[in-house]
């Protein structure tokens, strides 16, 4: 752990360090795993913005002990959904996108990088990814949180969790933090090419519902960008694919509770879409870095029945942007844009730096240091 070790040892050679995270995923498709998972998740007060001891009797009275059950059959519809053998879907897409962002920036940056994958909500934890990150020497940290429009349930979470960690450590490493990519050329142009592409396979439709995850209208009233920055996204994306405003529309989806939400629903959309002679659909859901429960069973497969038991004729899911090569072309744009400055991603001379590392080491063995 974090507070059992000693943080610092002259002579330690240093790098740079990426912590790409997500928002998590239940250890397997089991009611007790959903019940961990669910417990965390829906314990976290940037989540569930509720009083906590009225919040905490919902929680335990109620919710987990009826929803666990009902997740963990959602869940087991997806597991292994790519047929790899590592169950959570969106486990797998995180370290295929792990991998090929690092794979990029050794590419790109003059010097050593170290990219460590954390989930906001089970596993691999965040304090595990510090420590990983910690352990490899790296002094100089930039937080990735995969989330392209910032919220305060999601983007806000991360920092809180890493700042909760970070507090255990004596010797903290430089820190910069992604708040969010919701406009970024690159975002925007990757969104753009799965949309054709899916298009040039099965045909242009009637309408292109853009799907993001809702929030409660109450953190909207509150102050929270999030509503806004979905909707430039979707502008955004449907100026580049040349969209008339008849042909797409903006949703949100998964809501939680009896409150209201920030609307148009998804379901709601979708189920009145056929006697509006809207019969042909195509969803996307920006919202999402990779694909995860909330799109491939509940867009894939719930609302797509929704839909057609409403009368609507064809219907499809176009996949997040997961690991193509277009997307973590851009996110390893985005973590250049946001190292500059430090050593890295300058004029990085490894020679010289072995050197200074020596002699700092000698310098303070000489002072008596032990280490």
């Amino acid at each position: 752990m974090y507070h059992g070790e000693k943080d610092y040892r002259h002579g330690s050679p240093e790098q740079l360090g990426i912590l790409l995270v997500n928002l998590g995923t239940p250890d397997a498709p089991t009611t007790s795993a959903l019940r961990r998972y669910l417990a965390e998740f829906l314990g976290d007060p940037r989540v569930i913005e509720v009083p906590r001891l009225l919040w905490w009797f919902i929680l335990n009275g109620i919710i987990l002990n009826t929803r666990p059950k009902k997740s963990a059959a959602a869940y087991a519809e997806v597991w292994d959904h790519y047929g790899t053998g590592t169950g959570s879907p969106l486990l797998h897409l995180a370290e295929l996108q792990r991998d090929g962002l690092r794979e990029r920036l050794q590419a790109r940056l003059a010097g050593p990088v170290c990219v460590a994958l954390g989930m906001d909500y089970g596993n691999p934890s965040m304090t595990r990814a510090l420590e990983d990150l910690r352990m490899q020497g790296a002094r100089r940290v930039l937080v990735l949180p995969l989330y392209p429009q910032y919220a305060a349930a999601t983007t806000a979470s991360v920092f809180d969790n890493i700042t909760r960690v970070l507090q255990k450590t004596r010797w903290l490493p430089e820190l910069r933090f992604i708040n969010h990519y919701h406009r970024h050329p690159g975002y925007i142009d990757a969104l753009a090419a799965s949309v054709r592409e899916h298009q040039a396979e099965h045909g242009k439709p009637h309408k292109l519902l853009m799907s993001f995850h809702g929030v409660p209208e109450r953190y909207l009233l509150n102050g929270d960008p999030y509503h806004c920055e979905c909707h430039v996204t979707a502008r955004l994306l449907a100026e580049k694919l040349g969209l008339t405003a008849d042909e797409w529309q903006v949703s949100f989806q998964s809501r939680f509770g009896k409150e209201e939400w920030i609307k148009p629903y998804t379901d709601i959309t979708l189920k009145a879409f056929p006697a509006q002679g809207i019969k042909d659909v195509q969803v996307i859901c920006p919202g999402f870095s990779a694909d995860c429960l909330e799109t491939l069973e509940e867009i894939a497969q719930e609302n797509r029945e929704y839909f057609m038991q409403a009368g609507g004729e064809k219907y499809s899911y176009i996949p997040a942007l997961n690991a193509r090569a277009d997307h973590l072309d851009m996110l390893t744009d985005l973590v250049m844009q946001h190292v500059q400055g430090w050593p890295e991603a300058g004029d990085y001379d490894a020679a010289a730096m072995r050197r200074e590392w020596e002699i700092s080491k000698a310098n303070a063995l000489k002072l008596g240091a032990k280490q």
